[in-house]
């Protein structure tokens, strides 16, 4: 990462974030604007409030990682990336938790409400809050303030930080759209009068984010293109990809399909100068902005540096949390490594033998004694071991697959020990949008043109590239399912299960069993259809006069 980038990191820390929000938990009030002038001075101030919205995934707080600004008793569990990826994996098939909290447990066994779900909860409040950040930084720099400021000097940078902002907007939008369906729209006029926000619906709001993406990727538009601006900034590629993220799911969202859209889109992205990494697993390594492959693949990612941007959420807890002490010992003594594979051992997160098996395993066995198939000839993109136990049993703490995919390893092999500072922390970048789903994009929307099976050559040769990379061959025919499949394997833990699985009309459905669907280990159950989408959070209900609770709750 350059010192571009790591200066956006280091400003979080400063006093300048917006002006009007010092408090997250205060409404932004519009008597506190005579105080801007003063607050933006200088490029840094501006660079300094952009840079908070932009880690506003991550971050907890103006002060350190282990002090929530939404006043949880763990402050990790208030981060928005932690708990987007619970919502929208553990509520599906991809990984298991035996933890025992409930607010866990009730997204696992698909039987969560409106109240006490700190999942629910930190998403809604940390994506209606970040919109208000962003509200709050348009409403100070727009060309009438910056010229009554004499910035003119500066205008073209505060332009681009503009788009910027609307990219996170349009981000924490997307987000509150698939998964609450119908939430609050709050408005720079909100912000600057003291109003409560009005609700929108799903389609409504689709259409305005669809128009925004489309300004925002215009050749006109003030967002950098791909390598203008140091990684991990957004640039048009970002938005192109959430425009093919969107128009991919525009069934779900509207009614309507976009399946050429999504294509487009897709195909659009390609051309933007991103290629795939070489080799798959140094994506999710601790060095993964320095060793060259996030900056290669990753359209958009998450920031995370154990020294200047901590967190006990994202990434930390993708890899500590799957592991248990006899299974990080194993996988680190397989590796050849002096020790364990993560720094800590929280023992939580389990997968299925149903996940698994999506993955082409060879030599699969239950003895423990090594990583329980044999590795080097099977799916590259595969990360498990097993301690010998193989059916999941909630019960069992040992039991299932342990997927160490988010792993403590640099790319010389590596795993920060007890000397290193901040070395329970994790430095790995999380990828929101990266060009291997790109081409799955293409691929899906181009089988869904064609009857079930993709017949674009381009399609089926970016499919190759991905199971070239990953060392196992071609099937036969690329079908829905198949592709359904591959995203399962290639992107497992990102942050998409859910939305295929409804976007395929499996989430709900009796046909597509995994363990404890419904709270029945077996699986074999219907969830109802209300729950495609998560309830409006009752505290929001009860002190939002505006807002109507989603259908079934």
């Amino acid at each position: 990462m350059n010192n571009i980038a790591r200066f956006f990191l280091v400003t979080v820390a400063a006093a300048l974030v917006c002006s009007c929000i010092k408090d997250l938990d205060q409404k932004p009030l519009s008597d506190k604007y005579s105080t801007a002038d003063a607050a933006y001075s200088t490029l840094e101030d501006y660079t300094s409030g952009l840079a908070y919205i932009a880690a506003y995934y991550s971050f907890v707080s103006m002060n350190d990682a282990g002090a929530s600004d939404l006043k949880f008793d763990d402050a990790g569990q208030s981060e928005l990336l932690r708990q987007w990826i619970n919502l929208n994996e553990l509520t599906a098939d991809s990984f298991k938790c035996t933890w025992g909290d409930d607010y866990l447990s009730d997204l696992q066994y698909g039987r969560w409400g409106a109240s006490n779900n700190n999942a629910l909860d930190a998403v809604y409040t940390r994506c209606v809050k970040g919109i208000t950040l962003v509200n709050a930084f348009l409403s100070q720099t727009t060309d009438e303030l910056i010229a009554a400021r004499g910035q003119q000097n500066i205008a073209s940078d505060i332009a681009q930080y503009r788009a910027e902002a609307r990219f996170h907007r349009a981000m924490f939008y997307w987000i509150l759209m698939d998964c609450f369906g119908n939430p609050p729209f709050p408005t720079i006029d909100d912000l600057q009068n003291g109003t409560l926000p009005k609700q929108i619906k799903r389609a409504d709001l689709y259409a305005w984010l669809e128009s925004e993406l489309k300004e925002l990727t215009a050749e006109s538009s003030a967002l950098a293109d791909y390598g203008e601006v140091a990684y991990p900034r957004p640039t048009k590629g970002s938005a192109m990809a959430l425009l093919a993220e969107m128009y991919l799911n525009a069934q779900v969202y509207t009614g309507t399909a976009q399946w050429q859209a999504a294509k487009d889109a897709a195909e659009a992205v390609t051309k933007m100068g991103y290629t795939l990494a070489p080799v798959y697993e140094n994506l999710f390594m601790q060095d993964n902005t320095t060793n060259g492959a996030a900056e290669q693949e990753f359209i958009f990612a998450i920031d995370y540096d154990k020294d200047h941007a901590q967190s006990w959420g994202g990434t930390t807890t993708m890899g500590s949390a799957q592991m248990s002490e006899g299974a990080n010992a194993l996988v680190g003594k397989l590796l050849g490594l002096n020790g364990t594979v993560m720094p800590e051992n929280w023992n939580g997160y389990h997968v299925a033998p149903d996940y698994v098996n999506r993955f082409e395993l060879k030599n699969v066995h239950w003895d423990g004694s090594d990583f329980g198939y044999d590795r080097e000839g099977s799916d590259k993109r595969a990360f498990f071991v097993n301690e010998g136990e193989e059916d999941f049993d909630q019960s069992s703490v040992s039991s299932g697959w342990r997927c160490w995919k988010f792993s403590g390893r640099y790319t010389d092999g590596h795993v920060n020990g007890s000397d290193v500072s901040n070395y329970k922390l994790s430095s790995m970048d999380f990828p929101i949008f990266r060009l291997a789903e790109m081409y799955l994009i293409y691929a899906e929307a181009d089988a869904r043109l064609n009857g079930g099976e993709v017949k674009d050559t381009q399609a089926i040769k970016w499919i190759k590239d991905l199971r070239d990379r990953a060392g196992v061959e071609m099937p036969d025919d690329i079908t829905l399912d198949f592709l359904l499949d591959e995203r399962a394997r290639e992107l497992m833990m990102e942050g998409h299960r859910r939305t295929d699985l409804i976007r395929y009309g499996y989430f709900t459905s009796m046909s597509f069993p995994w363990a404890y669907k419904a709270g029945v280990k077996s699986g074999k159950a219907s969830l109802s259809s209300y729950r495609t989408i998560f309830p409006i959070i009752m505290s929001e209900i009860n002190s939002n006069s505006n807002l109507e609770q989603n259908y079934g709750y």
